[in-house]
């Protein structure tokens, strides 16, 4: 273990509390840092620039603000809740890098946060059926749903939507097709299980059209929006995704697919497994821990190391911010809390680090992007407005 003043090592102790990795024994020396420097008067400027001993300060000054007005609970807890905060601020600033540290929002803002505050979305799909028909499903429904020729729909143990055959080697002349879909401010409540064994999850404002039962040569299936897929390999059988112009064959593999129209790029990470991925430019066979990029304008697919981690945060109900503009953070938000987004003239276009639980209301998800001094948000119904 590095000495204390090596704020690299600080920041990096920060952002493993910060996401829940960081052991025993990084915990117990990330504790005594803290605990050790001392607390006398510091300016602080550019967070890059700054020793250890600064950051720990200006964290102070900003905690105690908060926390010391609330009473009630010991010294030794204030202690203990001072940390948490500081490391989660540290590792927003550690991943920003070039930001000022600010005091923290006027408390009119903040009070007006509380009163005009935006849950979190829910955990919830519409299945529509080959005839149109559309049922709502959620965790709370369990038992048989509909049956669509030869495959009975239910939901098992209120854990998994199913397609299970109800007659072995019937031959079905005519294919039927189920679309499963979220709306913005939902996501699966638990997996879609295809007839092939082929496992499915929708991030909200996404969806997946399939047949239900596979009889061809190919398992083909289209999507929108992001979809994390763990298929069910059949060398007999491949497996393809059709999305924004660009065909995912499966060579026994899970894979996570963010596609949405409003994104400049197609991203496509692999976690294990293979894939080769095809449009009109070209292909690309990507390895576990790889991603594809792909610009819709111009089809060019590049490859280059994934954050497995960043890229599945959605599914672990996680934002992850991983030196990120705030226009990409705040899509994602706008997605998940079904809300409009307004900037002001004048935002900064720095990059922002960070992570916080998506079953948060919203204002806790940006008082977190607000310790980095270098934005503040405004709630107005359901609408956010990103100020300087």
């Amino acid at each position: 273990m590095a000495d204390n003043n090596d704020q690299f090592n600080i920041h990096e102790l920060a952002e493993k509390w910060a996401t829940g990795r960081i052991t025993a024994e990084e915990q117990a020396w990330l504790e005594k840092w803290y605990a050790e420097f001392n607390e006398e008067e510091i300016t602080l400027t550019n967070s890059r620039h700054q020793d250890s001993g600064a950051l720990k300060k200006a964290m102070l000054d900003q905690i105690n603000a908060g926390i010391e007005k609330e009473g009630g609970p010991t010294r030794t807890l204030w202690r203990w809740r001072n940390l948490a905060a500081a490391a989660s601020i540290l590792f927003f600033l550690s991943a920003g890098s070039y930001f000022l540290f600010h005091k923290a929002p006027p408390q009119q803002q903040t009070a007006q946060n509380q009163k005009q505050d935006i849950a979190p979305g829910q955990k919830q799909v519409t299945l529509t059926l080959a005839n149109g028909q559309k049922l709502n499903v959620n965790n709370k429904l369990k038992g048989k749903l509909a049956q669509q020729g030869n495959m009975m729909v239910q939901v098992n143990n209120g854990n998994a939507l199913t397609y299970t055959a109800l007659a072995v080697n019937q031959n079905l002349s005519e294919v039927a097709y189920n679309t499963l879909s979220t709306a913005r401010g939902q996501e699966s409540p638990f997996p879609l299980v295809l007839a092939d064994g082929t496992q499915v999850w929708l991030n909200a404002a996404s969806s997946i059209t399939y047949p239900t039962s596979f009889n061809g040569k190919d398992r083909v299936v289209k999507i929108t929006g992001e979809v994390y897929i763990k298929v069910a390999h059949n060398a007999a059988r491949p497996f393809k995704v059709l999305v924004r112009g660009q065909t995912i064959d499966d060579i026994g593999t899970t894979f996570n697919i963010n596609a949405y129209d409003d994104e400049p790029v197609i991203k496509t990470t692999l976690i294990d497994g293979s894939v080769k991925i095809s449009n009109t430019t070209g292909s690309a066979i990507l390895k576990p821990g790889q991603q594809a990029i792909i610009q819709p304008d111009n089809q060019n697919i590049k490859v280059k190391d994934a954050d497995i981690e960043e890229a599945i945060a959605w599914k672990n109900d996680y934002f992850i911010f991983n030196h990120e503009k705030i226009q990409s953070i705040m899509r994602k938000i706008s997605r998940w809390y079904d809300v409009e987004v307004v900037y002001e003239d004048g935002i900064s276009t720095d990059w922002v680090g960070g992570s916080e639980s998506r079953s948060k209301n919203v204002s806790e998800v940006l008082r977190k992007i607000e310790l980095t001094g270098q934005f503040h948000f405004k709630i107005e119904g359901k609408k956010i407005i990103v100020q300087k």
